[in-house]
This record gives C-alpha cells, sequence and structure tokens, in this order.
C-alpha cells in the first residue's frame, strides 16, 4: 500500500468510526437544546443560549438576505473536517454555490466557504485552537469567531499551510467589513447580546 493509500484508508476509518458515533449520540437522551459535535475524538456536548442563538441567527439572516434563498446557509450540521476524527456541527456555513451532499447525504468540507463560530464557555477553546486549524486546513477562505464574553469577533482569513494568516478584531457595536471577502458584505454587530 502506498502513503496515500494509507491516508484513504485511514480517512475511511475515521469517517466510520464518526458514523458510528453520531449513531449512538442520536439514540442518546440528549436534552433538547444542546447540540453534539467530535472535535479531535472527543465529544462536546453545549447547551444553546438565548445569547449564543441570537448571534447566529443574525449572521445567518444577514447571508440570506444578501445571496436569497437558494444559496445553502446551514446551522448545526454535521461536516466532517480535515484531522483526527473532526465531526463539526459549526454554528452557521456557508456552501459554494453549486454545493450538494455526496452519496451519504453530507456535505464536505471542501465546498464550505464560510464558517462562523460563536464561543460557548465550555467549548471555546475548541473554536479557538482545533477547529480553527482545521478550517484552516480544509481551506475555507473565511472563519469568523463571535465571542459574546470578549464582546468581539474575530475574523479569520487567508488560510495557508494549516493555519490562518491574517485576524481582524472587531469589538460588538462596530460593522465587520466583509465586502472584500467571499462574502462580500458587512455585517452589523450592533445587536449582538453580550454574556
Amino acid at each position: 500500500m502506498t502513503v496515500v493509500d494509507d491516508r484513504i484508508a485511514m480517512a475511511d476509518i475515521s469517517t466510520e468510526r464518526l458514523d458510528e458515533w453520531f449513531e449512538r449520540l442520536e439514540r442518546m437522551p440528549v436534552p433538547e437544546g444542546f447540540r453534539a459535535e467530535i472535535v479531535g475524538g472527543t465529544v462536546y456536548t453545549t447547551p444553546q443560549r438565548g445569547t449564543h442563538w441570537e448571534i447566529i441567527f443574525e449572521i445567518a439572516s444577514d447571508i440570506r438576505f444578501r445571496f436569497g434563498r437558494r444559496a445553502k446557509v446551514l446551522s448545526d450540521v454535521r461536516i466532517d473536517f480535515p484531522g483526527h476524527e473532526n465531526g463539526f456541527c459549526p454554528d452557521v456555513v456557508k456552501m459554494r454555490d453549486g454545493a450538494k451532499e455526496d452519496d451519504t447525504g453530507r456535505w464536505r468540507h471542501e465546498d464550505v466557504e464560510f464558517v462562523a463560530e460563536v464561543i460557548s464557555q465550555g467549548t471555546a477553546a475548541n473554536d479557538y485552537g482545533p477547529k480553527k486549524l482545521a478550517y484552516a486546513a480544509a481551506e475555507v477562505p473565511l472563519y469568523l469567531i463571535a465571542d459574546p464574553y470578549q464582546g468581539r469577533c474575530h475574523i479569520f482569513t487567508h488560510p495557508k499551510d494549516g493555519d490562518y494568516t491574517t485576524e481582524t478584531r472587531v469589538v460588538f457595536g462596530e460593522d465587520l467589513d466583509l465586502t472584500d471577502t467571499v462574502l462580500g458584505l458587512t455585517l452589523r454587530t450592533d445587536t449582538f447580546p453580550r454574556d
């Protein structure tokens, strides 16, 4: 077996394990309002607070308004990303035009052009750490972290060699100028609540 074949075989094993874990999670009595995802082979469940949902809704609404109903804007949907057993369920995702689910009914990380994560206290380290690196490795051109505890947004662009080369910080209340990105819009943050 060649190195390429080993990587493909490992990816298949990882996908099979993720499938098995997500099937188990679906059968578990997880309380309503909680979400589950797998980061680096570890299962995380977090409650969705009102603050969290309000920010997600604002971001998704602005994107939907900009691109229309035909745009694939998803929330809390499993997408497998590069790295060891990464089955993420991002808060907001915009897929490339023409993206379609694969034969298994899942979206491909290669078709993701924007991800937004809203920080939860228990999983903030994931969003700033392994998830950011996985999004960069997948060459997602635009990654936004909205942090209601800091009251600011972090915008990551220009993925290269498994990390982002550019980070911009904007405090809540200021506009996020994303006109020179794949979104081509300005997001208002004056209505983002703080925790």
